[in-house]
């Protein structure tokens, strides 16, 4: 079958709860079984979602290799299904004395996106767009937009020699990226970044990113956008506002405030409210949670009425080697 859109995904505070910032928050989170890791709200609802609407599920984590049985138990759980599940070879880096690729992200998630992106070039078919999912406690939109990038041949290989040098990328990881990065085809191949705004960072700090980067609060707000792009329909934007609802605490009012704040920030690519009406029908919801889905889109379809959402095309204008020096001084 061939492959038109890919959602790759990172895994601690994107999709699961994860908390890494003290070393008791570290062990316990290696410990914790299965069915106690938290999926955030409404994350698992979109990734089944995405698949039910033909998308292929790729997770890249900087999650340890050693813990990917509970992972996939997790993800089981969750009733979510993957392609492919990339672990990072932590054991393996410390026994070779990488002690700074333990925490490296740069280095880590750019090489295997490229490698990824590489390999789909020996399938059959046209090359995939992709969507990529990523959290703002890390480096992931900055990554996330430097392979865009690559890919689409609007960076310098000596700009990336520089970007690994700035965020002290081991010699042989920043060849493979090299490599990579000259065997992948030009393409538009990333259609949209959304950002989980975890650590609750201004989305202005992510401006110089260009408007295909969009930081979300919450994955009603995540299930709009995409929505908007095509990659879900309105039933399945639908069932994760839901999710918030029945389980999570949201209402009508709340969610359709969401969509506002979108609006505002001029990050929506298009109207949604009618799609979101006219899948209502479709949408197997009784009782109180039917009732504040009428209200929710009901809101939705009044304010885009009364102003459709003029999405803002901002070009990319990030300063790479400045950004990749400030995460990396973070990361320390």
């Amino acid at each position: 079958m061939t492959v038109r859109h890919i959602a790759r995904w990172d895994l601690d505070k994107t999709y699961l709860r994860t908390e890494f910032d003290t070393l008791k928050d570290l062990v316990r989170t290696a410990f914790e079984r299965p069915d106690e890791k938290r999926t955030n709200p409404g994350a698992a609802t979109v990734m089944r979602e995405l698949g039910r609407a033909g998308s292929c599920v790729h997770i890249l984590s900087g999650s340890p290799e050693q813990m990917r049985s509970r992972i996939e138990a997790k993800l089981r759980i969750d009733g979510v299904r993957w392609e492919s599940l990339v672990l990072k070879p932590n054991l393996e880096n410390i026994l070779r004395l990488r002690f700074r690729a333990v925490k490296d992200q740069l280095g880590y998630k750019l090489s295997a996106l490229l490698a990824a992106r590489a390999s789909e070039q020996n399938k059959t078919g046209p090359l995939p767009v992709e969507t990529l999912f990523g959290d703002d406690a890390e480096v992931d939109g900055f990554v996330y937009t430097v392979y865009a990038a690559i890919v689409s041949r609007d960076i310098d290989l000596d700009v990336v020699v520089a970007i690994c040098q700035a965020g002290e990328v081991y010699p042989d990881t920043r060849d493979a990226i090299l490599a990579s990065a000259q065997s992948v085809l030009r393409a538009p191949a990333v259609e949209r970044i959304l950002i989980h705004l975890e650590a609750r960072t201004p989305p202005s700090e992510f401006a110089d990113f260009g408007s295909r980067v969009v930081p979300f609060y919450n994955y009603a707000q995540a299930a709009f956008v995409l929505l908007a792009d095509g990659r879900l329909d309105g039933v399945g934007a639908l069932r994760v506002a839901t999710e918030l609802v029945v389980d999570h605490h949201f209402d009508g009012e709340s969610l359709a405030k969401s969509h506002g704040e979108l609006v505002r920030r001029r990050a929506l690519p298009s109207a949604i409210g009618e799609k979101l009406g006219a899948s209502m029908e479709s949408l197997a919801v009784r009782g109180p949670a039917r009732d504040e889905m009428l209200r929710m889109v009901s809101a939705i379809v009044a304010a885009e009425a009364a102003e459709s959402p003029a999405p803002s095309e901002r070009p990319c204008t990030v300063d790479w080697v400045a950004r990749a020096k400030r995460k990396h001084k973070k990361k320390r």
